[in-house]
């Protein structure tokens, strides 16, 4: 079984290295800038713990569970000795992993929070590198961990992290906002949550028959009513007008831009 050493002691190489451990992958250690957090992470894989000026352990991949600002940083810390380096990013490239010559990257279609170890079965893994042999062995990894293993090339890639962003990151940053104001108004904010949830599990099953609401029936005096409503709230009144408005233009085209944006 191959081995990894696993650089990064953040949330996803709290994630990652759980995965790789069950997945039956030994951790030839952990290594980070923070010593005294990678010396926790090592403890609970039951390896080594290293200083990124240390000498590093030898492994068959190492991996850089690390910020994307940190990617290339850290990558220029590691000695360039022919052992494949992957970085763990689906809006990077494989060029912030020079100069070592087998770059690869291996992107788990998730967001990770503290708490339990994430099971990565059912987490899609986008793999791709620069050489087909460290292609082999990430197609390999991720089949380990994932039952669901695609190899994007980066500008595939880009698209796909786009598309998660639109599909993850707004919506939940949405229901913060629409939960910022049912306590402002003194209003029990998970009384929006089973809507949320029963929403969510529609959208699943056909994203284009699970959007309702006045947008989606052309009901622009409803729109505008609850545009007056957030008067007071200029910044998520535009971003209510801009997503109406597409929504009327998708579904209502005779009627868009009748709204007050």
């Amino acid at each position: 079984m191959h081995s990894v050493l696993l650089i990064g002691t953040g949330r996803l190489a709290f994630h990652l290295g759980h995965a790789l451990r069950g997945a039956g992958f030994s951790i030839a250690g952990v290594a980070g800038r923070n010593e005294a957090q990678a010396a926790g992470l090592a403890k609970a894989f039951g390896c080594a713990a290293f200083g990124l000026n240390d000498t590093l352990p030898k492994a068959d991949l190492r991996i850089l569970a690390v910020s994307d600002d940190a990617i290339r940083s850290v990558a220029e810390m590691l000695p360039v000795d022919g052992t494949p380096i992957i970085h763990l990013s689906g809006s990077k490239g494989l060029e912030l992993l020079q100069p070592h010559e087998r770059c690869g990257v291996l992107w788990p279609i998730q967001s990770f929070s503290p708490g339990e170890p994430v099971s990565f079965q059912r987490v899609p893994l986008i793999v791709d590198a620069d050489d087909d042999a460290t292609l082999g062995l990430l197609h390999e990894v991720a089949a380990r961990l994932s039952s669901t293993v695609v190899h994007l090339p980066f500008s595939l890639r880009q698209r796909l992290h786009l598309s998660a962003v639109i599909a993850a990151n707004f919506p939940t940053f949405l229901l913060r906002e629409a939960e910022r104001l049912l306590s402002a108004h003194n209003i029990a904010p998970d009384l929006v949550h089973p809507l949320w949830k029963a929403t969510t599990e529609k959208a699943l099953h056909g994203a284009d028959n699970a959007v309702t609401g006045p947008a989606r029936r052309g009901d622009v005096r409803t729109i505008a009513q609850q545009m007056d409503l957030l008067n007071d709230e200029p910044e998520l009144r535009r971003a209510y007008a801009a997503l109406s408005d597409l929504i009327l233009r998708t579904y209502h085209p005779a009627n868009r831009g009748n709204q007050d944006l």
